[in-house]
């Protein structure tokens, strides 16, 4: 039997002087021009696909008939959520009823459980503004989650978006 390997077409010293790419600002250039429909269907079905299971515990239901935005500073990114019949919408970010704002490092360190999202808060590293009522309903909620039970592809995007950002 005759074994098969790919030619060494890039030699590995190589790789390690490509510059590592600066996603940030991939993201601020690209997430403008993607049409909001697209950003909202792909962000409905990840959201509603990774807090299934709050979901249909009924535990978004402060959110029903309410607004939460949520701004990435750095990134430029504004977007807005509200739950019905169990899931999650994607609204435009205009005037939602209380606002999440913080810089993708410290959403990253609360999703991979790095920094808990009180010490974000008491930092002021992550800010609610509005109805501060909301606000904390969501930030406890997402402080109840146990990040590590979330999809492998989910843990694996985090660890690469930490690594990213450091």
């Amino acid at each position: 039997m005759t074994s098969f390997t790919l030619p060494n077409l890039v030699p590995s010293r190589l790789l390690k002087t490509l510059p590592t790419p600066n996603f940030a600002k991939i993201i601020q250039f690209s997430e403008p021009k993607l049409p909001f429909i697209f950003r909202k269907k792909v962000a409905e079905q990840l959201l509603n696909y990774l807090f299934k299971e709050q979901l249909q515990d009924d535990e978004f239901y402060f959110l029903e008939g309410q607004e939460l935005g949520l701004e990435v500073r750095d990134l430029g990114i504004q977007v807005a959520f509200t739950c019905q019949d169990e899931e999650l919408i994607v609204l435009p970010a205009q005037q939602p009823d209380a606002w999440i704002r913080g810089d993708a490092v410290d959403f990253i360190e609360m999703a991979s459980q790095e920094v808990d999202p009180d010490t974000l808060f008491f930092q002021r590293k992550l800010v609610i503004e509005g109805n501060t009522e909301l606000g904390l309903a969501i930030k406890n909620l997402m402080d109840s989650v146990d990040w590590s039970e979330m999809p492998t592809l989910f843990q694996r995007s985090i660890q690469f978006a930490q690594r990213a950002t450091k």
